[in-house]
């Protein structure tokens, strides 16, 4: 990856040299605002969380600083996403409780998953499982290709009482 790319509470997504440390360009989102940003598999687009108008994702092309798609479902803050690193499918969480599927070539969402509480996701790297976390104690392993049969294992972890998750990896 050549270029590193933050988002910032003043709707700013910055665009970053990682050979120079030097920024390459600014783009704003002043009407709809930016949180959550991620690369999707081409650096130069992205997929990021809006903070203002709506819970809406909006997949950008940084080159023209143009809206491709909009991926509508979330009805409270987004607060996990996560790119599948075999394909265009990603993966969103929000405070609305559910983990919604996606794929970048569709404006309809391909799964929705309701959890009980503040969900956290993160693929596997090969992009064939993927683990929803909530409660910060309760982790659920699916396979991608059948996630809609449910997850395959649950795991209960014991709950430190002062933390909760904001994030997960492989």
């Amino acid at each position: 990856m050549e270029t590193l790319i933050s988002s910032s509470d003043d709707d700013s997504i910055g665009i970053y040299d990682c050979q120079t440390g030097m920024p390459k360009k600014t783009l704003y989102s002043k009407k709809y605002g930016v949180d959550f940003i991620r690369y999707t598999h081409n650096h130069t687009t992205v997929i990021y969380s809006s903070n203002k108008v709506d819970d809406t994702i909006r997949y950008l092309s940084l080159h023209d600083n143009k809206y491709i798609r909009y991926f509508h479902g979330h009805t409270k803050k987004v607060v996990t996403m996560c790119m599948c690193p075999a394909d265009d499918t990603f993966l969103s969480g929000s405070l609305d409780n559910t983990i919604r599927l996606w794929d970048l070539r569709s404006p309809s969402c391909q799964g929705v998953m309701h959890l009980p509480g503040r969900p956290v996701a993160a693929f596997d790297p090969e992009g064939l499982i993927f683990a929803a976390g909530y409660h910060s104690e309760t982790l659920k392993l699916y396979d991608l290709r059948s996630y809609d049969k449910g997850p395959f294992n649950t795991f209960k972890l014991q709950k430190d009482s002062d933390c909760d998750w904001t994030s997960m990896k492989f």
